[in-house]
């Protein structure tokens, strides 16, 4: 009965020890090098106006209305970039559904844009991303939006092209993936524009 007692106070030991230093130190060590090391990223990435003011994060899509702004993909998240609901449709290419609203949204960004019938829409502009809460389009998309946004702002052309290649983000490594423009900061930079 003591051997009993002795192998069960030493699991009990082991279990408390191994709880103490998974479950507090280990994360308490993690977190202050991540703090340390990594602040932004490690706390979300948020962009944050000088005033304290969060706007956004630069990893997560937000939906933007109106013709003043540079629109983001579509988003299946819930009802529409809701990171409590992050997903896809989980509708297939034979989906109805989903040709029908691809075909929706192609001729709604056609007449939101200006763009002639036989002018072709760049996929991210029709589709949802896989987490619904891409923050990126595709430079083409922004290219095609231009027009729409520089004339509701009053603004050139040419510099609203300026903006988009400053908030453009080159491929991973400088190959893997396509370069893509963040809406959220673009759209904020388009915004501090007006302020001034």
């Amino acid at each position: 009965m003591k051997a009993l007692f002795s192998e069960i106070r030493g699991a009990v030991a082991s279990t408390l020890i191994l709880a103490l230093v998974c479950c507090g130190l280990y994360p308490l060590i993690v977190f202050g090098i991540a703090q340390a090391l990594f602040h932004d990223k490690a706390n979300g990435s948020l962009i944050v106006e000088k005033d304290g003011t969060v706007r956004g994060s630069k990893l997560l899509g937000q939906q933007f209305a109106g013709e003043e702004y540079f629109h983001p993909r579509p988003s299946a998240a819930g009802n529409g970039y809701d990171a409590a609901n992050s997903g896809g449709s989980n509708l297939g290419p034979t989906s109805q559904k989903l040709n029908d609203a691809i075909k929706d949204r192609i001729e709604a960004y056609r007449k939101e844009n200006g763009l002639k019938e036989t002018d072709g829409v760049p996929a991210d502009a029709v589709t949802a991303s896989g987490s619904g809460l891409d923050p990126h389009i595709s430079l083409r998309n922004a290219v095609l939006q231009t027009a729409r946004v520089a004339k509701a702002r009053n603004l050139g052309e040419d510099k609203v092209r300026a903006l988009i290649q400053q908030y453009t983000d080159s491929p991973d490594l400088g190959v893997l993936g396509e370069a893509g423009v963040n809406v959220l900061k673009l759209n904020l930079a388009l915004d501090a524009l007006e302020k001034k």
